[in-house]
């Protein structure tokens, strides 16, 4: 994988957890410290998986659940 194409990945990603934390702040209100530092080290799959999982979550955990 060449430096651009890393740094886009990185870029992707962290435009994912952006968003991703900005939805779980309009769903759940504050969240704790654990959560955001969990997302932010969440790996691309990850952060589409609980993009995809704060639909149906009625809770924080709910999204983090078994990940």
């Amino acid at each position: 994988m060449s430096t651009a194409e890393k740094l886009r990945r990185e870029g992707k990603a962290e435009g994912k957890a952006e968003t991703l934390l900005r939805q779980l702040r309009k769903r759940f209100g504050p969240l704790p410290p654990s959560a955001e530092q969990r997302l932010r080290a969440g790996t691309p799959e990850q952060l589409d998986l609980w993009t995809d999982r704060i639909l149906d979550a009625t809770s924080i955990d709910g999204v983090f659940v078994d990940s």
